[in-house]
């Protein structure tokens, strides 16, 4: 198979999961690669997808080879591949925008970012480099709330001729009254999006709760989903005026799959609070009060620690190889199964056993979108 050439905004935690484990899974078989939801995807291999371009903006990132750059401050995710050739692809000076958080210069400078002294590039330099790198796919890792900046790079990747993986709660796919999809299906370049939902975190579980309560009758009346963390993601969200778009993608995620739409002042999910020392652990307390036979009163709690980037990295990697089946078999616009089983905020919500089913129809039919 061809390799699957991608570029990258951002070289953070979620990044470093994703290369990490572009190299770990180069070394295993079928019989031993534990935490993939696909070893193959169209005949596309985890180690088959090559970083071909990056672009940050922290100054002990940029103009440093993308392998070792991965594990620069203020990344501090778990290290589980460290052993990592030379890419030959140095992480480029990206556009800042709304990308960076004025408050993070309050910070220790091993916890939060530092602006390189460079100067930012043009519209139409990020669109020659990555033109020049011969990506194929762009992938949206920056920071929540990088609204402008994210349309930015989106524009890039329409006048670079690459599809588009937005991993953050920025709404482009899912925009009703936006132009990208029309963009992106007038290209001939696939979309998937917004806001990528973890293997195993928080919103998968809570909304695989709901579910459950709906199916087996209970009326769910009350809930909420409390997250903290340490890494410069939970750091960037302390900034409350960054985070409407991430309540909208997380509470609509669990609202989607409810028997009954909740209240506003019922239904609680988002990020809360950064503690340090947690580093890119995240911890996640998910409470759910409902009523079953004869209006009786029931509760339920639970308590779930992750490690935050890897949990999305497999998703990533999914992500990446449908985007790459869809830019084969020359599909533009919205990519529906896909965004639907891979994000918190697709066009169209459906249940997660739904979404299922039509990721396997998308990934082993010739053409359809699991419709």
């Amino acid at each position: 198979m061809d390799k699957i050439k991608i570029a990258i905004v951002g070289v953070g935690n979620c990044a470093s999961s994703l290369i990490q484990g572009i190299h770990y899974y180069r070394e295993k078989t079928p019989h031993n690669a534990i935490g993939l939801m696909h070893w193959e995807v169209g005949g596309y291999k985890p180690g088959d997808i090559e970083v071909v371009a990056a672009f940050d903006t922290d100054k002990r990132k940029v103009g440093i080879d993308v392998h070792e750059a991965i594990f620069s401050p203020p990344n501090c995710t778990a290290v589980f591949c460290s052993d990592l050739p030379k890419s030959g692809v140095a992480v480029q000076m990206g556009k800042v925008l709304d990308g960076f958080s004025e408050h993070m210069n309050d910070y220790d400078e091993k916890r939060t970012f530092v602006l390189a002294d460079k100067p930012e590039p043009t519209e139409e330099e990020i669109v020659r480099i990555l033109k020049d790198s011969g990506a194929e796919i762009l992938l949206n890792y920056l920071p929540v709330g990088s609204e402008e900046a994210t349309r930015f790079y989106a524009g890039c990747a329409l006048k670079a001729g690459l599809a588009l993986v937005n991993n953050i709660p920025v709404f482009i796919a899912s925009d009703p009254e936006g132009p990208w999809a029309r963009h992106f299906e007038e290209a001939g370049l696939p979309l998937i999006g917004d806001d990528i939902k973890a293997q195993l975190g928080a919103t998968i579980i809570h909304r695989t709760l709901t579910d459950l309560f709906a199916k087996r009758g209970v009326k769910l009346e009350r809930t909420y989903q409390l997250n903290t963390g340490g890494n410069t993601d939970f750091l960037n969200m302390l900034n409350q005026n960054r985070l409407a778009s991430k309540k909208v993608s997380k509470t609509e995620a669990v609202q989607a799959v409810a028997a009954h739409r909740m209240d506003d002042d019922n239904i609680h999910v988002g990020p809360s609070d950064y503690v340090p020392w947690q580093n890119d652990n995240k911890v996640c307390f998910i409470r759910m009060e409902g009523k079953l036979f004869g209006d009786v009163p029931m509760n339920l709690e639970l308590r779930l620690s992750v490690e935050d980037s890897p949990n999305s990295a497999g998703v990533a990697i999914d992500s990446i190889r449908c985007a790459k089946l869809a830019l084969n078999r020359g599909r533009g616009g919205i990519l529906e199964a896909p965004s639907a089983y891979f994000c918190k905020h697709p066009p169209r919500q459906f249940t997660d056993d739904e979404a299922f089913q039509m990721m396997e129809h998308f990934i082993n039919s010739d053409g359809g979108d699991g419709d």
